[in-house]
């Protein structure tokens, strides 16, 4: 049975840091597509990072253009996976949630899209005060 299950998140001011992580179990694939989003209060979902996790190569990943340079998306042997958040922003106040999906071949951390992922977790909530 597959799961992902997220945590980590907290209050924090502007500045600080966090790290979220969530524990996935249940997939037996060679080649996962993992990622993180966000969902602000009145806005709609919106990806911040993606990974590509690879039992033969080495992985690869991508985080969007509003946290470049702040946020690391990163994984473990284990497939778990973890979003390291810096310099923290008012602006990064949102319910997280992180998502997998086995890969389809022409699948990359550039191509796939939110609505091909199809298992997620519950959320955890990240609160940033200025």
């Amino acid at each position: 049975q597959v799961q992902l299950v997220e945590s980590g998140g907290g209050s924090v001011q502007a500045g600080g840091s966090l790290r979220l992580s969530c524990v996935v179990s249940g997939f037996i694939y060679r080649r996962l597509c993992m990622g993180w989003f966000r969902q602000a209060p009145g806005k709609e979902r919106e990806g911040v990072a993606t990974l590509v996790s690879e039992i033969v190569r080495s992985c690869s990943a991508t985080v969007a253009d509003s946290v470049k340079g702040r946020f690391t998306i990163s994984h473990d042997n284990a497939k778990n996976l973890y979003l390291q958040m810096n310099s923290l922003g008012p602006e990064d106040t949102a319910m997280y949630y992180c998502a997998a999906v086995p890969c389809r071949p022409s699948d990359s951390v550039l191509t796939i899209m939110e609505e091909e992922f199809g298992y997620w977790g519950q959320g955890t909530q990240v609160t940033v005060s200025s």
